[in-house]
């Protein structure tokens, strides 16, 4: 389990800066202005060390009642988005409930990240959109089966469909980690921070944001 230094926020798109000496690097930009400490979790009272991170303000009238006393107890404004992210002690005493969260402090130009999003979800797709399947030949008196996915059995033995084939289904909207990237610039003042390449999700998505574990930069294609 990743239990290195990170943060959440809200992916807001991509632009491009220029470099020093002249070149493009596409970045993604992150937002957390309203991140914040929503809780912490204990080794001695939950048999673990995390710390809860909470994004983008929310109206009471449309949280449950157990999680407006929960922010309450805390002293904490209510948030739309909580993430709980396991750590170590060093990291998890470093912050207190209600607290905001300095980008400065844990993020450094040209450090490494590790970087996770919720992809697009797609819906129910085919195999030629979801699997890039070629599809069947458009001629030779080719009727209704021009985007199916062929054949999916055997013969009488094993006399099933085997798993794990590539089907119509479901498409998009899973979680994937995209490692090794590099941090190309930490606004602190306007709380942004600005990632070399790109990370998985929508506008507006929800993004977590760690230390990386190998620690090396991705190699370019």
């Amino acid at each position: 389990m990743n239990t290195k230094p990170g943060i959440i926020g809200k992916k807001l798109g991509m632009t491009q800066l220029y470099k020093e000496d002249g070149t493009v690097q596409r970045v993604t930009v992150i937002d957390t202005s309203s991140l914040v400490v929503a809780g912490k979790r204990t080794k001695e009272k939950d048999g673990y060390v995390a710390v809860v991170f909470g994004l983008t303000d929310a109206k009471e009238k449309h949280l449950a009642k157990a999680q407006q006393a929960a922010f309450k107890k805390a002293n904490v404004t209510a948030k739309r988005t909580l993430k709980e992210l396991r750590c170590d002690d060093e990291f998890a005493a470093k912050f207190e409930v209600g607290a905001s969260v300095n980008l400065a402090d844990l993020f450094q130009p040209g450090q490494i990240v590790d970087t996770q999003g919720t992809t697009r979800g797609r819906g129910f797709s085919g195999v030629v959109r979801r699997w890039s399947f070629a599809g069947f030949v458009q001629t030779h008196g080719t009727h209704e089966y021009r985007r199916h996915g062929g054949s999916i059995g055997t013969n009488m033995t094993p006399g099933r469909t085997l798993p794990n084939l590539k089907m119509p289904g479901q498409y998009g909207n899973e979680t994937v980690s995209v490692l090794n990237l590099k941090v190309a610039r930490v606004d602190a003042e306007k709380n942004l921070l600005m990632i070399e390449g790109g990370i998985p999700g929508p506008e507006n998505g929800l993004v977590v944001i760690r230390h990386g574990v190998k620690g090396r930069e991705r190699k370019k294609r």
